[in-house]
């Protein structure tokens, strides 16, 4: 059995400009939220979280749904087009909305209002009320941007879990961990562009700027990736070939054999298995997402750091991880990995409590490309794990359960989060709550059983390397 690298590469393209889309909303959204509409972080926090909801309903659905379509392209590609259209659209009509709510910051003179005698914390606080008074006076603007995120979000929930469930569509079981690798290779590539875009823009050295021109150029972006997946990626074909293989290789019977529900239903010890893949993904989501979906804030209001670059160190840390953790877990197994992942993720996160203000920013490269080694380690590892358990057929919909289990974390962790940052403030929770949701993964991860790949012999260079169609 041989990885085709090329062709992973190439549906790795529809992850690759899900990644840049993500990267962009993760960076600007909560900025324009909290200093564009004066809103607290918990307030932020709980509309970060509403992709999250839709997600757990709405990506097993779109999930399990293309399991069942079959057109001329395919079961997932229909999804990928219609979504990443309407995802630019209404992307970039969101961005008019907050040019509107910012032409009134400024006309109220708030980017220009001096610090004077106050602290940093009471500064920050009075700016914050003054703009959330025109919030209130006028909702019109939030009601707007929040109506279009919601369409934006929708369009992202269509064709996320059909994008991912492609690469085990077209990649027999014992190399998806390789497989992932490149899948995952692919997405940091979008998101390092969409990073590079933001030191560019600026995004993270003007608090009151327009993100009209950062998001044309993301969506230029996603759009490349889209065209070059939509004209490269022969879905249909690609996908009777790994069925063919299966069966030759004797990973699978034939599909007739196994289109019974009787013969998809897992065992008791496979769904226990099942069930703890699961809670660890959302413990260690839990804990990363906390993170990553306020580390623009953190950075910049507290820090004063660059949040694009340090995260540029971290996406570049986690592309020199990837192939190698996929080989490794071909040789140790996926679970092995994983965990090792997890220690290298939650000690980053706990260095990262150590940071000040006052720390010198090299400081924080370091600590993020650790976390991006742990990342990395992790996440090539735990979808392959999920769907390891998959009968025939149903790949769809067990990526659904993988990203409810993300997902419904993903909910969960920037608002409450965000309640302690209020409360306690950031500075002494940011990193300690990341640390300790990874650490619980740890424990989760440790009594799994199933869904682990098979170590395989030691191949030749070549055949690592091979790119053959």
């Amino acid at each position: 059995m041989k990885l085709n690298y090329k062709r992973t590469l190439l549906v790795g393209m529809a992850f690759f400009l899900i990644t840049a889309f993500w990267q962009a909303y993760d960076a600007i959204i909560p900025l324009i939220l909290t200093n564009h509409f004066g809103l607290p972080q918990s307030v932020s926090g709980a509309i970060m979280s509403i992709d999250n909801v839709l997600a757990v309903f709405l990506l097993p659905i779109f999930g399990a749904l293309s399991d069942k379509v079959d057109t001329k392209y395919g079961k997932r590609t229909p999804f990928i087009f219609i979504g990443t259209i309407v995802a630019i659209i209404s992307f970039i009509a969101l961005t008019f909305i907050d040019n509107y709510q910012l032409s009134r910051v400024i006309a109220e003179g708030i980017p220009s209002i001096s610090q004077g005698t106050m602290s940093d914390e009471a500064f920050s606080e009075f700016v914050r009320e003054t703009t959330v008074a025109l919030t209130v006076g006028n909702p019109l603007p939030l009601i707007g941007f929040i109506v279009t995120l919601l369409v934006v979000l929708l369009a992202m929930a269509i064709f996320r879990s059909p994008a991912v469930a492609l690469m085990p569509d077209v990649t027999v079981k014992p190399l998806r961990s390789k497989a992932n690798a490149i899948i995952n290779l692919t997405g940091t590539a979008g998101g390092i562009i969409v990073l590079v875009l933001g030191m560019v823009f600026a995004t993270s050295k003007n608090l009151y700027m327009q993100y009209t021109g950062y998001v044309v150029a993301v969506c230029l972006v996603m759009l490349t990736g889209f065209v070059v997946f939509l004209v490269s990626v022969k879905e249909k074909k690609w996908a009777e070939e790994m069925e063919i293989d299966s069966v030759k290789y004797g990973l699978a019977e034939p599909a007739d054999n196994t289109s019974s529900p009787e013969k998809n239903k897992l065992t008791a010890p496979e769904l226990r298995s099942l069930i703890l893949i699961l809670a660890s993904v959302a413990l260690w989501y839990i804990g990363y997402n906390s993170i990553t979906s306020k580390y623009s804030v953190y950075a910049t209001n507290i820090l004063g750091f660059d949040f694009n670059f340090t995260l540029i160190v971290a996406q570049a840390a986690a592309i020199v991880s990837y192939i190698p953790v996929g080989m490794i877990a071909s040789k140790v197994g996926r679970k092995k990995t994983i965990l090792a992942g997890v220690i290298i993720l939650a000690t980053a996160f706990l260095i990262g409590v150590f940071v000040t203000p006052e720390t010198p920013e090299i400081i924080m490269y370091p600590v993020f490309a650790l976390a991006g080694i742990g990342w990395a380690t992790i996440n090539v590892n735990s979808f392959p794990m999920a769907v390891e358990l998959a009968k025939h057929g149903d790949v769809g919909k067990y990526t659904g359960y993988y990203y409810t289990a993300s997902m419904s974390a993903q909910i969960v962790a920037p608002i409450i989060s965000g309640m302690l940052y209020d409360i306690f403030g950031m500075r002494y929770t940011f990193f300690a709550f990341g640390a300790v949701f990874v650490a619980l993964a740890f424990v989760t991860m440790f009594f799994v059983k199933h869904g682990d790949s098979i170590p395989t012999a030691k191949k030749s260079m070549l055949e690592h390397i091979d790119v053959d169609d």
